[in-house]
């Protein structure tokens, strides 16, 4: 074939997809081979290629709509209901005019072919330019947002920098994470890479015509390098790709709105790259046939053998994403199977003429990338809208291709067959083993092993000659023999044992008792007796059966089922082994020889009308997979990827699979230095004009830190100089209102020694004027003095200071080991409590019991302020050797950060409790994160967290609940106010949910998602659904990094007294609430 031959039967195959895809747009249809029949029938007309599709759709009769209609209807009178327009001149098409019909797809096909002929563009490249318009639109938007977004940058250049050798990630310029999922798995297959890298432009492009497809690939391929370049050496933790979006942006001209899908989006970039490739190619090799790297990559070859209307017939096909359907199909074998085969494939193995139609498709050549496309998404043709496929499709980390290469034809067609044959069995086997597992003819069934275990039961039960709810005297004492004579009891009866009425209407009384009654067993009456009586039977038991009966009858049973166990044993032996051996049906080393390992995984999350994607990708040289999801890249686990492509779980499932070839190691392959033989990395793997490209923009980033450093330098000094001129004024004022002399003591904000600026000390140790809290912790010590006064001989300050000191110290260090409820926490009442229980060293707890007792406001007698003379005398006489002030400074620090939690912690419990969500959400969200830092510690450092972690999720499932239901309203101010509550407080919070990968977060996540994706299977107005769209991707964002947040808000100052009593009411009103699931 030459290469003109071989250019045009490619484009003729392009054509016709690109018809097949208009059909089946436009006609709903999904039957590829229906397709491809009309297309015959009409020699490629379209118009009577749907008027043909349309007719015989008109045979099958369609699912009534009217269940939906009424449910939207009811719903909300603001949903437009199926089939209704709001645009009068809009051709109706849900009635059963057919011209109507023919009309309105005829004047869609005249569009689209106009608009074809108008400006050489498919209606495909429509679609990539509406949605390329819509990311630059959105990011142009997001830069005159008053309000932070999800994707904002962090003014913080170090939040961006890029740590080590991690890879680069992309940023979301808006709906765009399908561009960063599919650029991400093309750079890294490093083959690909150094092929974009190393491009470069066909030397005699000024010769060459100046035609639509030049002006688009040439630029575009600029740009992909400088992309691509960054990505390799950027200094950036990640980077903008708005360049290279803005290109294909501008290869066409729409407004409308729409999130791309993957496939098509790789289909046209691939396109692209390949015609730029192929200008490349042709000037390279003038004279010899082009060798185009795009095509060797990522095309091959299959053989379609097949029989049309009883002929045979052999044709050879390129393909690039092989399509497969999911729906039906529980692992990528078997979808790969299914589409191997079209239609009655029977006809091609026998010898006969037959008339029947199919075919076969065989590899003849794999690419060394082959990646396949996942069909999730089908027209519902009753509802008029797509939806996604959620089924658990399975797939292999390695592939073998073996048993679809035509080289195999023969020995794959007889394992075939003997898997049909061996699956005809097994359905067989599965059938027979049903009717034991679910024995009846009624709508219950059992397993028939335990229908005959109760019937033996029944049999071997006590006999009982009477009725046991016979003869009862309601009036008569238990066990009495006279009474009326009651009917035969129900079934109910037998079985409940429950006492019956001796009133009941139709009841004579006997005349005398007969024997049998003044032998029946007694009568339990819950009210008249406390038990049982011991003889009466607890289950239903035959009336009369002989001895010779109940071993006939235990014989045939225990027979029975012993024959039923073992036929139950066979048949799931037989059908186990069946399926190992169709398992390893190809697992012989002939079967092997065509590995293909699992390079990348694009995931979608959402519905069919919006969602997010992100990819996983493996690294072969950290033998792990990384997860990269817009400006994220982690490192996961195939756990991780299983969870989230195999589908069946949440919302998300895998859209697009890339196999390599394991075999041409080349493809992930690092490129080595030709003179040192060392691993080419980072700048070092590009040419000398991308090298200069990265080291400009690196150069631009490392002024951007400088600056940063150096505001923040002088923001630093400046507050520095604002801190000491408050301090010294704070401190002048405290030397002037005080006529003592003494030395200050030394307290949690007290400088170090060679710092002469004395501080007050905490609030929580000392007040330089009596507080509740001094008052508190003052009454504590001197009741100390008084017991040490009381109970000390040596009336010395001294000897009296150590007395009250070893008291304060044994009754706090009862309170530490004391266990207490959750609303009595004595750490809130005394920092040494605090102390004791974290272990902390001896000598911070005594100087800080020192400074307790050098407290001022002691000295209101002369025995207490002896005292405290003495405590300051000897704060002042500890050296800084012998207790380390920065230890000292940090301990009180952790303390107050405590405090703080706890304020935090209170206040949002106190909100979330007067349902007052949206201002306990960020008190529950800080006093969360605050109290892990201080739980990383210690065990004791903090509070419970699962109890935070609780009404933290449940806040936010409450405030999802009302902003759902201010959407639902369809009220202008509702709706904008539901989705603020949205985007500025529940979006931002859910990566603090998703971080840590707790079920219960996860599911809370999963609820408000789900919530949110419900609405996607609704008619709204059309601005309810262009917010909607608007917002889902953002909700449906799985990146764990918190890119933007709000400032915590301003705690209120308590004392001791009031900290403690708002805390134990608190979580006294907590433990009274219900569990709600914690």
């Amino acid at each position: 074939m030459t290469v003109e031959q071989n250019v045009l039967q490619q484009h003729s195959q392009k054509h016709q997809q690109t018809l097949l895809n208009q059909l089946r747009e436009v006609t709903g249809t999904t039957d590829v081979q229906l397709l491809q029949q009309a297309l015959q029938v009409s020699n490629g007309d379209l118009a009577e290629a749907v008027a043909f599709l349309t007719e015989k759709n008109a045979k099958v009769p369609q699912q009534d709509e009217t269940t939906y209609y009424q449910t939207s209807q009811v719903a909300s009178d603001r949903y437009i209901s199926v089939g209704s327009q709001a645009d009068t001149n809009v051709i109706d098409l849900t009635g059963d005019d057919k011209d109507d019909l023919q009309r309105a797809i005829a004047l869609s096909l005249e569009e689209s072919n106009r608009a074809f002929r108008e400006t050489g563009i498919t209606d495909e490249e429509q679609a990539i330019s509406r949605v390329l318009e819509a990311s630059i639109a959105e990011n142009k938007a997001s830069l005159k947002r008053t309000h932070t977004e999800v994707w904002s940058d962090s003014p913080n250049p170090h939040d961006r920098k890029r740590i080590d050798s991690c890879p680069v990630g992309l940023k979301n310029v808006g709906n765009t994470c399908w561009f960063s999922a599919v650029i991400q798995s093309l750079f890294n297959l490093l083959e690909f890479q150094r092929l974009v890298l190393n491009y470069s432009p066909p030397a005699r492009v000024q010769d060459l015509p100046r035609n639509q497809k030049e002006h688009r690939n040439l630029p575009f391929m600029q740009e992909l390098r400088n992309l691509f370049s960054l990505m390799v050496g950027s200094k950036r933790k990640y980077v903008d790709p708005s360049r290279a979006v803005e290109i294909l942006k501008d290869a066409f001209k729409s407004s409308e709105s729409q999130q791309q899908d993957v496939s098509e989006f790789t289909h046209k970039l691939l396109d692209w790259l390949e015609d730029a490739f192929q200008m490349k190619a042709e000037e390279d090799r003038e004279g010899e046939k082009p060798k185009n790297p795009m095509v060797e990559l990522f095309y091959g070859r299959f053989l379609a053998v097949g029989v049309l209307e009883g002929k045979k017939f052999e044709n050879t096909e390129m393909f690039g994403q092989y399509p497969l359907q999911v729906n039906g199909f529980k692992d990528l074998h078997e979808c790969l199977e299914a589409a191997m085969i079209e239609g009655e494939i029977e006809s091609l193995h026998s010898a006969e003429n037959s008339a029947r139609s199919g075919q076969e498709h065989w590899f003849t050549e794999l690419p060394p990338v082959l990646t396949f496309e996942l069909s999730r998404f089908e027209f519902n043709q009753a509802l008029g809208r797509p939806e996604k496929i959620h089924n658990k499709l399975e797939f292999p980390s390695m592939l073998y291709m073996d048993r679809y290469m035509d080289r195999n034809r023969e020995i794959t067609r007889i394992k075939r067959e003997e898997i049909r044959r061996l699956k005809e069995h097994l359905t067989l086997l599965q059938q027979r083993l049903e009717r034991y597992l679910s024995y009846g003819s009624g709508p219950k069934r059992f397993p028939l092993a335990d229908v005959l275990q109760y019937a033996m039961e029944f049999a071997s039960s006590k006999p009982v000659c009477t009725s046991p709810v016979e003869d009862i005297d309601s009036s008569a004492p238990p066990g009495g023999t006279t009474g009326p004579q009651l009917p035969p009891p129900s079934a109910a009866e037998q079985d409940s044992m429950a006492p019956v009425e001796s009133s009941a209407p139709g009841l004579a009384p006997t005349t005398a008792p007969t024997a049998a009654q003044q032998q029946r067993v007694p009568i339990h009456k819950p009210f008249t007796q406390s038990r049982l009586p011991p003889d009466l039977p607890m289950h239903p038991a035959p009336r009369h059966i002989t001895e010779e009966e109940l071993r006939v009858l235990e014989g045939c049973l225990h027979r029975w089922r012993s024959e039923v166990e073992n036929d139950t044993r066979d048949l799931q032996g037989s059908i186990t082994r069946i399926h190992r051996t169709i398992e390893l049906m190809y697992s012989d080393k002939s079967m092997m020889q065509v590995p293909y390992r699992l390079h990348a995984v694009l995931v979608h999350e959402g519905q069919a009308n919006a969602g997010h994607y992100w990819a996983y990708i493996y690294d072969p040289h950290q033998r792990c997979w990384m997860k990269y999801n817009d400006i994220s890249v982690t490192k996961s686990s195939w756990e991780e990827l299983v969870r989230d492509s195999f589908g069946g779980y949440r919302n998300a499932s895998a859209y697009c699979l890339m196999y390599i070839n394991d075999k041409k190691p080349f493809l992930i392959e690092e490129e080595f230095d030709k003179e040192t033989g060392q691993i080419l990395s980072g700048l070092d793997k590009l040419p000398p004009d991308l090298k200069q490209y990265v080291k400009e923009d690196n150069e631009l980033f490392d002024k951007e830190i400088e600056e940063w450093d150096s505001l923040q330098a002088r923001k630093a000094q400046q507050e520095k100089l604002a801190l000491a001129t408050a301090t010294a004024a704070a401190s002048a004022a405290s030397s002037t209102s005080t006529s003592s002399s003494s030395p200050q003591p030394m307290s949690i904000e007290s400088s170090p020694p060679d710092n002469a600026v004395p501080q007050q000390d905490p609030e929580y140790m000392e007040q330089p004027s009596p507080t509740h809290d001094s008052k508190h912790l003052q009454e504590d010590t001197e009741r100390a003095i008084s017991k040490a006064v009381a109970e000390q001989e040596e009336r010395s300050p001294e000897a009296l200071l150590n007395a009250a000191i070893k008291l304060e110290y044994g009754r706090l260090l009862r309170f530490a080991q004391e266990d207490t409820s959750p609303e009595n926490d004595y750490r809130l009442q005394h920092i040494i409590v605090y102390l004791i229980q974290n272990q902390a060293p001896k000598k911070i707890l005594e100087r800080t019991l020192l400074t307790q007792f050098a407290d001022r406001n002691l000295a209101f007698d002369e025995r207490c302020k002896s005292i405290m003379n003495v405590a300051r005398a000897k704060l002042d006489l500890i050296k800084p050797e012998e207790v380390n002030m920065d230890e000292y400074e940090t301990w009180h620090q952790d303390y107050r950060n405590f405090r703080e939690t706890t304020i935090f912690m209170t206040t949002g419990l106190e909100l979330f409790q007067k349902t007052n969500y949206v201002e306990a959400l960020m008190y529950l969200i800080y006093s969360y994160q605050y109290n892990k830092e201080l739980l990383a510690k210690g065990l004791y450092r903090g509070h419970d967290e699962e109890l935070l972690g609780h009404y933290r999720r449940e806040c936010l499932l409450k405030l999802n609940e009302q902003a759902a239901a201010m959407f639902e309203s369809g009220e202008e101010p509702e709706v904008t106010t539901g989705l603020g509550i949205m985007n500025e407080l529940v979006v931002p919070c859910i990566p603090l949910l998703l971080v840590h990968d707790a079920e219960r977060d996860l599911l809370a996540v999963e609820d408000m998602r789900n919530r949110w994706c419900s609405y996607l299977g609704q008619e709204m107005e059309s601005n309810l659904q262009e917010k909607l769209t608007d917002f889902l991707p953002k909700l449906l964002d799985c990146s764990t990094e918190i890119k933007s947040f709000h400032d915590p808000p301003k705690l209120p100052t308590y004392s001791t007294l009031e900290l403690s009593e708002r805390f134990s009411r608190v979580m006294a009103a907590l433990s009274r609430a219900p569990g709600e699931g914690r």
